[in-house]
């Protein structure tokens, strides 16, 4: 397999970093766990997290979040509660768990929640929601929302596939058509257009209209994955939650050295099992830091109902490091990102248009 077989390439590392540290801890969807601060005074308050069905250990957007309720844990001494949901079903019913364990906040991750937080929220004025990855037109009082604008990451990813690409073909998939995934892909497919243009190239992207259907079938995405690679596309782009892993097997175990996936959410080369070996760059939102923050500000009372949307300017976006990949990237390749970034936050490019 290649994971065992991939030849190491040099260490450093080019792209700008959002930090993330990997940390798994089990709720099971039934009693809620719980916890208190180590060496951090404890304080009267409780933080809770409902996961959806992928769980906390998805290495996606419900793992990242978690990350962000250890913190508060481990730097506030806020005590907490989290549950772990098995399926769908259990959504409602673990957020009905918190409401009544008393949480001051309930954080839900995951845009499968649907209405269910907004309707507990609107039900229980005095508790504090924040909803990651989902928004609403209007919410209560008691509510934030908290969204990414990946397709500026997305689109600095799209970018390096191009200058990375061998075969001068990339691709991409989705888990369902909806746009917290779409937005990843277009970005993704704009900035390999981007590549062309500047460098008169014309590397091409394929997959912008494949899509699993769920977030589950790893059989379908499994197949998909390899489809694509004996296809000669070399760098694939899987937006898809927990089936991203179905994309780095695919890759690890292609007889091509040079194929390469660029994960979402998080920092593959951490989170996905033989990222390591895999992973060019992840989009990757800030979604702990995030998190944290929404705890923090209400700890310190200045809890403020907001749609936040993370974007590369305030840093809520970003792509992971090359790794061992950066030795196959051109030279100058970080000059053009830094210069690419720039025209986005200054409005100079739409990573969607």
């Amino acid at each position: 397999m290649k994971n065992s077989l991939r030849i190491k390439r040099s260490t450093g590392v080019a792209a700008a970093v959002l930090g993330v540290s990997a940390l798994v801890l089990s709720a099971c969807g039934a009693a809620p766990e719980e916890g208190n601060g180590g060496d951090v005074e404890p304080i009267d308050y409780t933080a809770c997290m409902v996961s959806d069905e992928g769980g906390f250990d998805d290495g996606s957007f419900n793992q990242a979040s978690h990350e962000g309720l250890t913190r508060a844990k481990d730097e506030l001494g806020v005590e907490t509660r989290e549950a772990e949901s098995n399926a769908s079903t259990d959504m409602g019913p673990n957020i009905d768990q918190m409401v009544d364990a008393g949480c001051n906040m309930i954080i839900t991750a995951g845009f499968m929640f649907e209405d269910l937080p907004l309707n507990a929220a609107e039900a229980n004025p005095e508790t504090k929601f924040a909803v990651v990855d989902y928004g609403y037109e209007t919410v209560p009082e008691n509510m934030r929302t908290l969204n990414y604008n990946t397709a500026e990451a997305a689109y600095l990813a799209g970018y390096v596939a191009a200058a990375y690409s061998k075969s001068g073909k990339v691709g991409t998939f989705g888990g369902a058509e909806i746009s917290t995934v779409t937005d990843f892909m277009f970005g993704f497919e704009n900035g390999v257009e981007r590549y062309n243009e500047d460098n008169d190239a014309d590397v091409e992207v394929e997959g912008v209209d494949t899509f699993v259907g769920d977030f589950s079938n790893t059989v379908k995405a499994k197949q998909i994955s390899e489809n694509f690679l004996q296809s000669g596309v070399d760098v694939l782009m899987p937006v898809a939650g927990p089936l991203g892993q179905t994309a780095v097997d695919a890759v690890n175990e292609s007889a091509s050295e040079d194929d390469a996936v660029v994960w979402v959410d998080t920092d593959g080369h951490e989170y996905a099992n033989g990222g390591d070996t895999a992973v060019l760059t992840s989009v990757m939102k800030n979604m702990g830091l995030t998190v944290f923050e929404s705890i923090e500000q209400d700890v310190n009372e200045e809890f403020a109902s907001e749609a936040y949307v993370g974007t590369l300017e305030n840093e809520g976006v970003g792509i992971a490091p090359f790794y061992d990949f950066e030795a196959d990237l051109p030279d100058g390749l970080q000059g053009e990102l830094d210069a690419l970034r720039a025209e986005i936050i200054a409005g100079e490019v739409d990573p969607l248009d």
